[in-house]
């Protein structure tokens, strides 16, 4: 876990004097919160885990951003199709995983509506708790270097549209965590953000 956060702050030192030099584009940034679903595919049947997030995004370039998200699932959805429907329910489980994610972000020109791939780099942290998902959050943040931490990857892309400065934006990618090999796990995020 040293060596991430080593990693995560040297990368943020040697992009810094890019920062100052995206401040003369019109687009300095986004920042937004998201609905998180992960697939959890370890386990068989897989689990399919909901929660919240937020992410900060600064440019260094018209199409490039260095982008950190963060997101708590403490919710797991269970759904069930039936001949004549489908039902699902939310369910607040005891296992959740906290992530941390930094990366760069490559968008398509500088409309209103972009497509968008990305590659972060970063955390996920298993822990296991009976409290409230704001209680829980503040205890796994404390756990981050005690704990059940693996090392992320996550590659994606998505689409974002704005109106003026308010907007939605939706990724999909593979949240892949390291843990006697490598774990794949379907990750979606959807949500507003406003850009600066």
């Amino acid at each position: 876990m040293k060596r991430i956060t080593l990693l995560a702050v040297l990368g943020f030192c040697l992009t810094a004097p890019s920062l100052v030099v995206a401040q003369s584009s019109e687009e300095r940034g986004q920042v937004g919160v998201f609905a998180d679903y992960l697939r959890f595919g370890v386990t068989s049947p897989e689990i399919n885990f909901v929660g919240i997030g937020g992410r900060a995004a600064f440019n260094v370039h018209r199409n490039l951003a260095l982008e950190a998200e963060m997101a708590y699932d403490f919710k797991r959805n269970f759904t069930t199709v039936f001949n004549n429907g489908v039902t699902t329910t939310f369910t607040t489980t005891r296992f959740r995983p906290l992530t941390g994610l930094f990366g760069p972000k490559f968008s398509t020109g500088s409309g209103p509506f972009r497509a968008f791939v990305t590659g972060k780099l970063g955390f996920v942290n298993f822990s296991s708790t009976t409290q409230g998902p704001v209680a829980g959050f503040a205890n796994q943040i404390g756990t981050i270097t005690a704990g059940d931490t693996r090392f992320a990857l996550y590659p994606g892309g998505g689409v974002e549209g704005f109106w003026g400065p308010f907007g939605l934006r939706l990724d999909v990618g593979d949240q892949i965590y390291f843990d006697n090999g490598a774990r794949n796990n379907l990750k979606v995020t959807f949500g507003p953000a406003i850009r600066f």
